[in-house]
């Protein structure tokens, strides 16, 4: 069985009580659960929580929840100690909890890999960078990868570095580099075994949990889409958020009156 879960923080640093922020006429998390629902490959979707009030109103909206203690801080060990309670699960799919506007077909993109080679126990995605605002920003993490889609590395760092390119502009031109989506599928059994692991020199330095698994000898199948994610984690990203929402309302009504 193949189960999405959302892990979900109430106390986040940088926008507190994210998960209940209005986003038009439902909080984030509804979005959230109700974008990953479109998905055809889930065979269930869990949000696990780490607050009564928050598990209250996801289970308002329909959604089957675990309560997880408020001590984890990673997403991954958030989903790990669900995953202990899903006895039916082969296949764990890391849907970030601030993603309101995921699309179905990323989450079904990312999944394949496992369902079509055995060899394949954890998968992720990432896109072409198309911005040079994206290049330059250490909250985007770029990955690199072989010709046989494993990643190699990530960074917040612009990777590879276009050693013979004059201005980030040409480097973009001539040059393919990807940032990495923040959703993961594991097998399950590689779930628990990634999250037993000691924090890595590497992890701690970029400050990204996915380099323990490549410090660990861990391959991730990188998997590249067309499709863009709209996270929110800040103020600023909500209003982002909203806007885009009331947007997407505008262009629905549009089409329905033609």
């Amino acid at each position: 069985m193949i189960i999405g879960v959302i892990p979900v923080r109430f106390a986040s640093t940088r926008l507190m009580g994210k998960p209940l922020a209005e986003i038009g006429d439902k909080p984030l998390i509804q979005h959230t659960y109700e974008s990953a629902s479109q998905s055809k490959l889930l065979n269930k979707i869990i949000i696990a929580v780490d607050d009564k009030k928050v598990a209250q109103v996801c289970r308002d909206f329909g959604a089957e929840v675990i309560i997880t203690p408020k001590s984890i801080t990673t997403g991954s060990d958030r989903i790990a100690n669900a995953a202990k309670k899903l006895d039916e699960a082969d296949i764990i799919v890391n849907i970030q909890g601030d993603e309101p506007f995921i699309s179905g077909r990323m989450i079904d993109e990312a999944v394949e890999p496992l369902l079509f080679d055995n060899e394949v126990n954890i998968s992720t995605l990432a896109k072409r960078i198309e911005s040079v605002a994206e290049l330059q920003s250490p909250d985007v993490v770029k990955v690199v990868f072989d010709y046989n889609n494993y990643a190699l590395y990530f960074s917040r760092s612009s990777i590879p570095f276009v050693r013979d390119i004059i201005s980030a502009e040409l480097a973009l031109e001539k040059t393919e580099i990807y940032k990495h989506i923040g959703l993961y599928v594991y097998r399950k059994e590689f779930l628990l075994k990634f999250t037993k692991l000691k924090v890595t020199d590497l992890e701690r330095a970029e400050k990204l949990e996915q380099l323990r698994m490549l410090e660990n000898g861990m391959k991730i199948k990188i998997v590249v889409t067309e499709f863009d994610s709209l996270s929110v984690d800040t103020p600023d990203d909500l209003k982002r958020a909203r806007t885009y929402y009331d947007w997407l309302q505008k262009r629905k009504k549009g089409e329905s009156s033609e």
